[in-house]
């Protein structure tokens, strides 16, 4: 149903694009258009029709509208998450996943790689600690002669 409202609604529109498009121009867009004489639907009787027929299908694209919008409400019933629950049915909590194991060990070790390839062992020692830097004391400045105030003498 809502298909055959939807191609009738595309031939409406259609219809009302090219009866605008044949429509004689009343002269005020710059010049542009049929305000002369000549054109191809001239006379009063023929712009009376082409106005009849554009309100119609304007009425028929309204009212194709209006259908599209019943039908698209009919078919999408709104409904509530606690309805889609089933009463029924116990609420369970989600399963955990399996708990993950280590791989089993196998593999060779980083220290038994570094035997088989000759290297040295690294042997963990702490590092002497570093004497602290000295800072040196600034030296006090020397003092000003009695009887010197520094103003102007």
């Amino acid at each position: 149903m809502v298909t055959v409202v939807i191609v009738i609604h595309l031939m409406v529109v259609l219809a009302m694009i090219g009866l605008v498009l044949l429509q004689r121009s009343d002269g005020g867009a710059l010049g542009i258009g049929g305000g002369g004489g000549g054109n191809f639907l001239s006379g009063r009787g023929a712009g009376n029709v082409l106005t009849r027929s554009t309100a119609i299908f304007a009425c028929a694209f309204f009212a194709t509208s209006i259908a599209l919008t019943v039908l698209a409400r009919m078919e999408s019933r709104p409904s509530d998450i606690l309805d889609r629950l089933s009463t029924d049915a116990p609420i369970t909590a989600p399963a955990l996943p399996a708990p993950v194991t280590p791989a089993p060990s196998d593999a060779p070790s980083a220290q038994s790689v570094l035997d088989s390839l000759g290297a040295p062992q690294a042997t963990q020692e702490p590092a002497p600690a570093a004497p602290a830097p000295a800072v040196p004391v600034p030296e006090p400045a020397p003092a000003a002669p009695a009887g010197t105030t520094g103003q102007g003498q």
